[in-house]
Parts: C-alpha cells; structure tokens; sequence
C-alpha cells in the first residue's frame, strides 16, 4: 500500500493524475454550485424569524464548514510529510493554505453581515467567532512560514509543525457553542428542525465547496 502511495507520489504520476482530474472537478464544483444557490437565493422559502436575511445561510455556513474541512486535510499532510517525508504532502499544505484561509475570509465577513441585524453589532469577541479568527491567523503563519524559508523542505517541515499544533483549535471551534454560552447559534449538523426546503439547498451548497477546493488544490499542485 505505502509502496503504492510513493508511486503515485511521484511529481510526473501526480501532475499525470491532477490534469485529468481538473477540467472534471471545475464542471461539477460549477453545477453543484449552480444547483445550490438557484435553489437557496431564488426557491427556498423564507425563514418565519430573519424573513430573506437568512439566505447568506447558503454562502456563510459551507465556508465556514470547509474552513475547518481543509484545515484537517492540511494536518493529515503535514503528518505525512513530517514522518514519510513526502515532498508533495508539503506542497499540497502549501496549496491548500491560501485557498483555506479565503474561505475563513469569507466566514468571517458572511458571518458578521448576518450578525449585524441579529445582534446589533458586526463583530462580538464570541468563542465562535474568536477561534474562527485564530483558525485565519494559523492559515496565515503557514503561508507566512513556507515563503520564509528558501530551503522548501525546511519551510515544509516548519509550516507543517504549525498545522499540527493549530490542529487543537478545529474542536474548540466545532465545540464551542456548546462548551460556552455563546451568541453564535447551534451547529448546523444540529438543527434538524430546519425546514427540508431550506436544507436541501443546503447541502447542495456545502457539497460543491470539495469540488472547487479540490480543482484549485489539483491546479495548484499541477
């Protein structure tokens, strides 16, 4: 199996493999995404509290899903190139760093523009929303730690200890809603009660997000 894994490692087998991957990758991430916002800004009902504000429901809840969805994918990287010293595992954290920290980005801002008319303010030092920021900085101090170095195996050794150590912070994020009291509402796994016509587009909306970050992970590494 690792055999295997090596092989296919090889940057020649690897690029091989990522450019028959792209042009697939970016049709499906384009008509999920379609799918899934056609259906959620224009025929999902509106919500009975927040009337249509709910909507950036479709942007803000998969970015902030994949944020920490990406963030893993880093640190399983960052463990196989620290210990099987895989050059390509430190380039796929180098890839998928920029593209993870975009969508925090949009978390963050998404997050506080529902926010304001929930709360009265855009920005509220929440656990929620104060682990999310860290999650940014982490995304940031790699990207900061892979161009500070000229020696890439040193710089792919010092970002992937960061991407482990920051690792802690994915429960504290996922959890904190639960472990403090918070303004930021339950988890969205949590809220069965959602209406199946607003949860349907949903998942649609959350399940393009692998697509796209896997055709920009696959171009980059390519």
């Amino acid at each position: 199996m690792w055999k295997t894994l090596h092989q296919l490692a090889i940057p020649p087998r690897l690029y091989q493999i990522c450019g028959w991957f792209i042009p697939w990758l970016a049709i499906a991430s384009v008509v999920v995404l379609t799918v899934g916002w056609i259906w959620g800004f224009g025929f999902a009902p509106a919500d009975y509290q927040q009337g249509n504000s709910y909507r950036i429901i479709y942007l803000h809840v998969p970015a902030a899903i994949w944020s920490m969805g990406i963030y893993a994918s880093m640190a399983v990287a960052a463990f196989i190139g620290l210990v099987w010293q895989m050059k390509m595992a430190n380039l796929a954290v180098a890839a998928m760093a920029p593209i993870g920290a975009v969508f925090t980005f949009i978390a963050l801002v998404t997050g506080s523009a529902w926010g304001k008319p929930m709360w009265g303010t855009w920005w509220v030092w929440d656990a929620r929303l104060t682990s999310e920021l860290v999650l940014l900085f982490l995304y940031v101090g790699v990207i900061a730690l892979w161009h500070a170095f000229d020696d890439r195996r040193l710089a792919g050794r010092a970002a992937g200890i960061l991407v482990l150590i920051g690792v802690v912070n994915l429960p504290i994020i996922h959890y904190s809603v639960e472990w403090w009291n918070t303004l930021h509402q339950g988890s969205t796994r949590m809220q069965q009660s959602i209406d199946p016509a607003m949860r349907s587009p949903l998942r649609w909306s959350i399940f393009w997000l692998p697509a796209a970050v896997c055709h920009a992970d696959a171009d980059a590494d390519a």
